[in-house]
């Protein structure tokens, strides 16, 4: 039998920090919430990632800046490099910081997504609990479990990742996410943070590949490799030999973080990309996060963007609108936006992955000339997330 929901009750698919988020945002807007996991731990998998300001402020509306704060590494400053080494660009995140009221902080994925969870309660998370599909109709959602229990509510949120099952089941017609011809290196060093020097992070431009270093906390180090697959092909080895082949190509102060890495600590990852769509649910049910807009991380916004819509999606349900009403209010608030980062992460790739000589030149030359002024912009564009009206 399934089971009955109390009022104003929703069914949230997918335990990652997109559907964490969008619980804790949907429970301090007085909602019941249930969340569905396939998986049989409630710990995620990971390394970590960089919480812009937009981020920040978004976990502030959630109640949990101040957590990231202390549980990760606030960035000062940074630096641009070539591979060996050679600064093209400092900066500092002080004119940022004054303009946007919030810092920008580089943390665990584990430190963050454990957070969102005590702040959920496990007790929320159904674990074990793969969904196969859900029926919709004017009053409700009954969402099915592959153990055959049926489970309803008044609306259905898929934060379920790039390839969202309840997204094909409401695009039914759309293509499959696609290879965007890169890979993604990531992992976590102890213990090397002097490698880093004054520096909170850097970021390397490279021929072909891009790299980056980034403090994550009193011992972490975090770092990732963007690969161009017509380079390094996914089979040319175990994600350590790989690592360590194209960290040679680098100065000593990378190839050291990721010598020290153990291999457990680092991950190889395909990366895959669709495009937007506008009309992200239908009815009751709606999409958050990659299951809505999977974008390259090659603009920082991956977490980011999941959390704005967390918050929206909170807001526009603290009234009174019919549920369907407010969750098309949330597409289209957040529609624009997400489209928008979704096409820069994509530039950004590219200009990354620039393999000719005379590319890399004229990037690297951009990088040194571009006025200070145009990053400031680009960086408070960001900014704070527009919230629609109540």
């Amino acid at each position: 039998m399934p089971s009955v929901p109390s009022k104003n009750s929703a069914l949230i698919v997918g335990a990652g920090i997109g559907g964490l988020a969008a619980a804790l945002a949907l429970r301090r807007a007085g909602w019941d919430v249930r969340v569905f996991e396939r998986a049989v731990s409630p710990r995620e998998l990971g390394f970590a990632l960089l919480l812009a300001p937009n981020a920040m402020h978004a976990l502030g509306a959630l109640g949990l800046a101040d957590v990231a704060r202390r549980g990760g590494a606030i960035a000062t400053n940074g630096e641009m490099r070539r591979p060996d080494g050679t600064v093209l660009r400092r900066f500092d995140t002080a004119a940022a910081r004054a303009l946007l009221d919030e810092d920008a902080v580089c943390i665990l994925r584990t430190v963050l997504h454990g957070a969102l969870l005590d702040a959920v309660g496990l007790d929320t998370v159904a674990l074990d609990s793969a969904v196969t599909g859900f029926t919709s109709s004017h009053d409700g959602v009954a969402l099915t479990l592959a153990n055959g229990r049926t489970e309803s509510g008044d609306i259905l949120v898929g934060a379920d990742g790039v390839g969202s099952l309840i997204r094909r089941q409401l695009h039914p017609g759309e293509a499959a996410p696609r290879r965007s011809g890169l890979l993604a290196i990531r992992g976590v060093a102890l213990d090397e943070v002097h490698h880093l020097g004054n520096a909170s992070g850097a970021q390397y431009f490279g021929r072909g590949l891009e790299a980056g270093v980034a403090r994550a906390g009193e011992r972490e180090v975090y770092w990732y490799l963007s690969l161009r697959t017509d380079q390094f092909p996914i089979d040319s080895g175990s994600p350590a030999a790989l690592a360590e082949r194209c960290a040679s190509r680098f100065h000593e102060a990378f190839r050291a973080i990721v010598r020290a890495t153990r291999a457990e600590d680092l991950r190889l990852d395909e990366l895959f990309e669709r495009d937007p769509i506008d009309d992200w649910g239908k009815g009751r049910v709606t999409l958050l996060g990659d299951a809505a807009h999977p974008m390259l991380p090659h603009a920082g916004q991956g977490a980011a963007q999941a959390l704005e819509d967390a918050v929206t999606l909170g807001h526009v349900l603290r009234d009174t609108t019919p549920a369907d009403a407010a969750l098309r209010r949330y597409e289209r608030a957040r529609a624009a936006r997400t489209r928008a980062i979704v096409q820069l992460a994509k530039r950004n790739a590219r200009i990354g992955s620039i393999k000719s000589a005379a590319g890399c030149w004229m990037r690297d030359l951009v990088i040194r000339l571009v006025p200070e002024s145009v990053i400031l912009k680009s960086l408070v564009a960001f900014g704070r997330p527009p919230i629609p009206d109540s």
